[in-house]
């Protein structure tokens, strides 16, 4: 758990304070103003309406040019970031024809697949030409090419598990599954700090939900025995079936799941185990095979497990491997697969070239030097940047490093003042964290050289002593907007 400061936690309350105070005021002269000027709802209520409302209009678009920022190149270690400017104080921004080359420090492209490639890239393109760009159809109709059925084998082997299921859309894939997996009567334990996926699956299939503290195994086996000795609401049945759901790497806070102690907790409550390795599978593990390889966990005491292509693979789309029945069960069942575009024959061909890279099946050694690299690279960067005094999250082997900025001014502050040396990053506030926990988050690549992350550290750090000297690691950036 993160503990703040008391004086940060106050000086952060005080800055969205004073920013709610100035939009509500705003907002009051805006109401005298219109109400002189006729309305065009005659009758509809305002579309947009309430706090979310207020907060994009009054503060996101205050800072809205440090996020979703154009590019016009592949992510690789460095790529080609647009240039935009705006007319209207950032309500709007246009386009310019200038393109600034920075480095990469804010996509998922963990194994530097996400750029041209010698052995993937290839066969991407022959794949094209034989398949075309889209399968135009769900894989229950006319989307199942050979490609797809080689894919599912292809990870089922990857991952340790007797067979998968693949879909054309991550989010999907814990969006559209959880539903099918529990409804009404059974119990889903979901740690607090779980992807907005997981929550909008867990909300739409019905069932109970209850959290625990983030990835504390005690609190788990807590909760776990409170709501099986209460049972359902108002009934006091037994539950129909448990899902305790986690995640191998936390995308916010880069933290490896402590899964030796919830599976054992799990298997001792017999509740089912659900592992998101959205971030984990390709970028941890000797081999890549995830946090089961890292921390020693057999997979088949995880009854589920789901990831993406979208960070180690450089392709997109989402899979669900698990026992044969399962799997079988999905297939049947799942909307993403029953009713969603089957993913894209290149897609699905470059994830089948990525891991037989990893595994070596290539015929070289570039899928071990990638993941030695990842590993030396995370484990480089993330103490350099602790060494310098900053309030870095997360666990070793991660290559995500959420740098904690708290204040509401350091998010824009850092994100321009970095963007004018050259380096791109991305920045995290709330709804995504917690009002007070903004951030901005790196992402490690294995196509970094040891050049660009010393040039990345050496910008960080003049970014940090802009407007004084770094103190201590409660009170890291004094930027100001």
């Amino acid at each position: 758990m993160i503990t703040i400061p008391y004086l940060t936690a106050l000086t952060t309350y005080f800055s969205y304070g004073l920013l709610f105070a100035f939009g509500q005021f705003r907002d009051f002269f805006r109401k005298i103003f219109d109400w002189w000027h006729a309305s065009n709802l005659q009758g509809y209520a305002p579309i947009c309406l309430g706090l979310e409302d207020f907060y994009i209009r009054r503060l996101y678009l205050r800072i809205q040019d440090c996020f979703g920022r154009p590019i016009c190149s592949p992510p690789d270690a460095w790529f080609d970031v647009v240039e935009r400017v705006s007319n209207d104080n950032n309500k709007t921004l246009k386009r310019t024809t200038k393109v600034s080359r920075c480095l990469n420090l804010g996509s998922y492209n963990y194994l530097g697949f996400a750029a041209s490639d010698e052995y993937c890239t290839p066969r991407v393109i022959e794949s094209l030409k034989k398949f075309s760009a889209s399968t135009c159809s769900a894989r229950v109709d006319g989307g199942t090419t050979s490609l797809h059925t080689e894919l599912d084998v292809c990870v089922a082997n990857f991952v340790g598990k007797p067979a998968a299921i693949v879909t054309g859309m991550g989010y999907v894939t814990n969006s559209a599954i959880l539903p099918v997996l529990i409804g009404k009567g059974g119990l889903i334990i979901s740690d607090s700090l779980n992807h907005n996926s997981i929550v909008n699956g867990a909300r739409g299939s019905g069932a109970t939900i209850r959290v625990f503290q983030h990835n504390t195994p005690s609190h788990l086996e807590k909760v776990l025995r409170e709501h099986i000795a209460e049972g359902q609401p108002r009934t006091h049945r037994p539950w129909k079936k448990i899902i305790v759901i986690v995640e191998g790497i936390y995308s916010m806070e880069g933290e490896l799941c402590q899964l030796p102690e919830i599976v054992a907790i799990c298997k001792k409550y017999k509740a089912y185990v659900y592992l998101d390795e959205a971030h984990s599978i390709g970028a941890v593990g000797k081999t890549g095979r995830g946090v089961c390889e890292l921390l020693g966990v057999d997979t088949a005491d995880v009854d589920i497990m789901m990831g993406t292509f979208t960070k180690s693979f450089g392709s997109c789309g989402g899979y669900i491997a698990g026992s044969k029945e399962l799997i079988e069960y999905l297939k049947y069942t799942c909307p993403a697969h029953l009713y969603a575009t089957s993913i894209s024959p290149p897609a699905a061909q470059q994830i089948i070239s990525a891991i037989q890279v990893i595994l070596g099946e290539d015929g070289s050694s570039r899928g071990a030097q990638k993941l030695a690299q990842i590993r030396e690279n995370s484990n480089f960067f993330r103490s350099e940047l602790q060494k310098m005094g900053f309030e870095v999250l997360g666990d070793n082997d991660s290559p995500v490093m959420p740098i904690m900025l708290y204040n509401p001014a350091k998010i824009p502050a850092f994100s321009r003042e970095c963007l004018k040396q050259n380096v791109a990053v991305v920045t995290v506030a709330f709804p995504a964290t917690p009002l007070l926990l903004a951030r901005a988050r790196i992402c490690i690549s294995a196509a970094h050289s040891r050049e660009d992350l010393n040039k990345a550290l050496e910008v960080i750090s003049r970014v940090a002593d802009i407007p004084n000297a770094l103190v201590n690691s409660a009170v890291i950036i004094r930027l100001s907007i």
